[in-house]
C-alpha cells in the first residue's frame, strides 16, 4: 500500500488532481484496476493535505452474471458510499448497433452514464483507472491504427459538464496493480462482455510483449517520451 501511495500521490501532485473539497466519484467496473484505486484513494483520503469526499459508482450495463455484491463489501470496508446506476449500454452496443469493434462506442457511453452520475451525486471529479500501460497502449493504437499522435489526457476538463476526470495511476504499472490486487484480497468482478481480451488494444498488448523481449524499457521510454511531449495535458501542473 505504501508503494501504491506513493506513486498515486506523486502523480496526483504532479498533475493537479486533487483540491480542497473536492467530491470525486470513482468510476468501479469491478476490475483489478479500478477496485485499486478505490483502495488507493480510500487510503490516501485519511491524510491528504487536500480534504476530499469520495464515492464509488457502478454501471450495470445490462449483461448477465455481474454481481457487484463483492464492490458493495468493499465499499463498506472503506466507508465509501456507493451506487449502482443501471444503464442499457450492452444492448444500444452489441444488439441495436451491432458494432464490430465496440470498444470506443462502449468507453464513450460509459464515460457518459458516469459522468451523469458523478454531476447527479454532486461530484466534481470523477477518477478512472487508468495506469501506466494503459497510456503506452492508447498511444500505440493510435499510431498504428489511426496514424495519429494521441492519448487521454492525465486531468480533463468536460466543460458541457463541469466534471474533471483524472488518472491517479498513471504512475503504476499494470503488473503492480495486478500484484496489489491479490496482495489485498481485492475480489474481481467477472467481466461478461463477449469482446474482451478480442480488441485491437489486445492485439497491440501481445505486440508490445514481442517488443519488450528485445528492448526492455520499451514501455518505460513510450511513457516518458509522452510526459515530454506537446501533447494537450501532458506538461505538468507543478514542478
Amino acid at each position: 500500500m505504501r508503494k501504491m501511495l506513493s506513486l498515486a500521490r506523486a502523480c496526483i501532485d504532479r498533475y493537479a488532481m486533487i483540491a480542497p473539497g473536492d467530491k470525486i466519484v470513482v468510476g468501479v467496473s469491478g476490475g483489478k484496476d479500478s477496485l485499486t484505486l478505490l483502495a488507493v484513494l480510500a487510503e490516501l483520503r485519511r491524510f491528504y493535505p487536500h480534504p476530499f469526499e469520495l464515492e464509488a459508482v457502478s454501471l450495470a450495463m445490462g449483461f448477465e452474471d455481474m454481481d457487484f455484491d463483492p464492490v458493495a463489501q468493499l465499499c463498506r470496508r472503506l466507508d465509501v458510499p456507493y451506487t449502482v446506476r443501471e444503464t442499457n449500454i450492452k444492448q444500444v452496443v452489441f444488439d441495436i448497433r451491432q458494432e464490430k469493434n465496440p470498444c470506443s462506442l462502449c468507453a464513450k457511453l460509459r464515460r457518459g452514464a458516469l459522468n451523469r452520475a458523478a454531476t447527479e451525486l454532486g461530484a466534481n471529479k470523477v477518477a478512472l483507472g487508468h495506469h501506466q500501460d494503459d497510456a503506452v497502449e492508447t498511444f500505440m493504437l493510435s499510431l498504428l491504427y489511426e496514424g495519429g499522435i494521441r492519448c487521454f489526457q492525465p486531468t480533463t476538463f468536460l466543460d458541457r459538464t463541469g466534471v474533471t476526470q483524472v488518472r491517479p495511476l498513471l504512475f503504476v504499472k499494470e503488473r503492480q496493480i495486478r500484484n496489489f490486487a491479490i496482495r489485498q484480497a481485492l475480489h474481481v468482478v467477472h467481466n461478461p462482455c463477449p469482446a474482451d481480451k478480442h480488441t485491437k488494444r489486445q492485439e497491440v498488448k501481445d505486440l508490445l510483449l514481442e517488443l519488450e523481449a528485445r528492448y526492455p524499457t520499451l514501455r518505460e521510454n513510450i511513457f516518458g517520451g509522452l510526459q515530454t511531449s506537446e501533447l494537450k495535458g501532458w506538461k505538468p501542473e507543478r514542478p
